[in-house]
């Protein structure tokens, strides 16, 4: 039998904790009583419909907001009361931003940097984030995608321990938005933690190593993209080609239908394809069935 993980272990390995997270504005509950836990050097989704509570925990567990009950915990203090020490370690990526306009790129950069006891290399950074050439630009004057890739230099500039991101790649064309995903498994590699907000579903399931969907203030699911297929009751479907026609077949155990079909055909199946449901298909399903809850 494993040793029961001792208190010190779990604080170790959590980065956010959160218990009974509740928030109401006047008369209006927007979180009822979440629960979520965050690992240490994973990249962690939170998904949900437009008035979700979605930001509201997010600026909870940023400092930004108090709430009304419950317990939190990120990198072992409680926001409410954590001091500057505590909000070096976290980095922020804003879903817009504005600030700043008449400041270089690299100007910003330096400055940003100085408020941090370790932060990164400014020239690594605009090398990573292929800003070299705007380095000397005003940010007023860049495209909304490389100004989109300075907010992400100003999140991780002083190289924090975890990092927020409100909608990462909103206006990103499909070579920036490649390229940010290849950072975030980078950042993932070194060991930082990530909590992402995001709309982009092909997004979360990429990058996240688990995903929370919150519904009405409450988490509909946690775990893994095939640990929610499993929580939603999602179904495959197989298809393959029999006597000259196609077959389809709806089944929870793909696996188990292939191999009966292998054993009745004594071979190969013409034809087979197995059509797994993606994370947007159980993420729908989840949405319409607390719709109707």
């Amino acid at each position: 039998m494993l040793p029961t993980p001792t208190k010190a272990a779990e604080d170790s390995a959590t980065a956010v904790a959160v218990s009974d997270l509740r928030m109401r504005y006047g008369d209006r509950d927007v979180l009822c009583g979440v629960d979520l836990t965050v690992r240490r050097g994973e990249v962690f989704a939170l998904l949900g419909p437009n008035g979700a509570g979605k930001s509201t925990t997010i600026e909870i567990l940023e400092g930004f907001r108090r709430r009304s009950g419950g317990e939190v915990s990120v990198l072992g203090a409680d926001p409410d009361t954590a001091g500057p020490a505590w909000r070096g370690e976290l980095g922020i990526i804003l879903q817009s931003w504005r600030d700043h306009p008449r400041w270089r790129v690299r100007e910003l950069l330096e400055h940003f940097a100085t408020y941090y006891e370790h932060p990164r290399d400014v020239d690594e950074l605009l090398e990573r984030l292929g800003l070299q050439e705007q380095a000397a630009q005003e940010c007023q004057k860049l495209s909304g995608g490389q100004r989109r890739r300075v907010d992400v230099a100003l999140g991780i500039v002083g190289n924090p321990r975890l990092l927020f991101l409100d909608e990462p790649t909103t206006g990103f064309d499909p070579v920036a938005r490649r390229e940010f995903h290849e950072l975030v498994e980078q950042l993932r590699d070194e060991g930082m933690t990530m909590v992402l907000t995001t709309h982009d579903l092909h997004e979360a399931e990429r990058l996240a190593d688990r995903i929370a969907v919150l519904i009405a203030g409450r988490v509909a699911a946690c775990g893994t993209a095939a640990e929610l297929a499993v929580s939603a009751r999602a179904q495959a479907e197989v298809v393959w080609t029999d006597d000259g026609q196609t077959r389809r077949q709806i089944t929870p155990d793909p696996s188990q239908l292939v191999w009966e079909l292998q054993q009745r055909l004594g071979g190969p199946i013409p034809g087979l394809e197995v059509h797994r449901p993606t994370l947007e298909d159980i993420y729908i399903r989840m949405i319409r069935e607390g719709e109707t809850q």
